[in-house]
């Protein structure tokens, strides 16, 4: 069923076609999103971009497991004001990270 949407046409040289494609092919998402973005004047996020943000969320996580091994540390009897201290270390730096992830965003 064909959607209900207004939509624009627009007319394109074959070159014209063949950059606003890699254009967006570059930037990782649809050729429609593409357009949509630029049309409406809202940013369009580069691939790099994107990879960025991805790697700032996965690093938090494994800071996220990290912490959780020194509770388990601190919890098996281990020396707790050193643990802490760590934790402590670990759960500002993923407070950075989040922070650096929601800069880039």
């Amino acid at each position: 069923m064909p959607s209900k949407k207004p939509r624009i046409t627009v007319y394109l040289t074959p070159e014209e076609h063949a950059e606003i494609s890699a254009s967006a092919a570059r930037a990782g998402i649809s050729l429609s999103q593409f357009a949509k973005l630029v049309c409406t004047g809202m940013a369009v996020p580069s691939l790099e971009h994107k990879q960025a943000v991805h790697e700032i969320i996965k690093a938090r996580a494994d800071l996220g497991r990290l912490g959780g091994l020194f509770k388990q540390g601190i919890a098996a009897g281990g020396d707790k004001f050193a643990l802490n201290r760590l934790l402590k270390e670990v759960d500002i730096g993923m407070q950075e990270l989040k922070a650096a992830a929601m800069r880039i965003r």
